[in-house]
């Protein structure tokens, strides 16, 4: 499918994600909520804890989407380096900023904001904060690339705070058709149907439970070539020998 909306990529941080000790989830919701907006998320990437893994990932991806997310590496602990390996991705300087120091101070009781805290209002030069109503440390925007916290509750604030700064297109339509037909019955006849909708993306995913089968998940921005696609499936689905097709159409 030709995709003509905004694109996006994720980085997610940290030695945790990879070691299997903490799951993802933020980029789950970054995917939901870009899709909502008409933002096609293309790529997703787990890295280390490493400035050059980070550095690599940023400047391989910055220049091929038009907005990137990190999660992960901006607290306050020795490990948190993503701040400062997105400014040295963008070859700028870093260091404690007056209007990130303000939000800790007003945040932090009188004598709490230590160094270690400190470092959270570092922030690389050129940067827009982006606003963390929850525990305040903000994120930040370099151009392009939004850096944000790992903790899924503080990144989904984040998010809406950044939320403004983004331009999205049309929100993408789903619609799936649930068959009793296998996908080794379905595949060739499945490649001609997704090859006349060029518009559409097409999925098959099988399923066990039940009977065996496949979901068919088509989608598309463009609401008369997707129910134009669904048709075509629904008459291959019924030419196949289904005899009953579970329907989800989109809201």
């Amino acid at each position: 499918m030709t995709d003509s909306n905004p694109t996006a990529a994720m980085i997610v941080i940290g030695d945790e994600v990879l070691s299997g000790r903490t799951r993802d989830a933020n980029t789950n919701y970054l995917a939901r909520q870009l899709t909502e907006m008409g933002i096609s998320l293309r790529e997703a990437r787990v890295v280390p804890d490493e400035r050059d893994a980070i550095v690599e990932a940023v400047n391989g991806l910055r220049t091929r989407v038009d907005y990137v997310f990190t999660s992960g590496g901006i607290g306050p602990t020795h490990d948190d380096i993503t701040a400062d390996s997105v400014a040295a991705a963008f070859g700028v300087p870093i260091g404690v900023r007056g209007d990130a120091r303000a939000i800790l101070e007003a945040f932090y009781p009188p004598g709490d904001l230590n160094e270690a805290r400190l470092r959270m209002a570092r922030i690389p030069e050129g940067a827009e904060l982006i606003l963390n109503p929850l525990s305040q440390a903000p994120g930040f925007r370099l151009e392009n690339v939004f850096v944000m916290a790992g903790v899924p509750n503080i990144f989904a604030e984040l998010f809406e705070s950044a939320r403004p700064m983004l331009k999205g297109g049309a929100p993408t339509l789903a619609w799936s058709l649930r068959a009793p037909v296998q996908e080794g019955v379905m595949a060739q006849d499945l490649g001609e149907v997704a090859a006349r909708h060029p518009r559409v993306s097409i999925g098959s995913y099988p399923f066990f439970r039940g009977g065996l089968g496949a979901t068919l998940v088509a989608r598309s921005p463009d609401r008369a070539a997707l129910e134009a696609a669904v048709e075509d499936l629904r008459a291959m689905l019924t030419r196949l020998g289904a005899d009953a097709i579970s329907e989800t159409p989109p809201e």
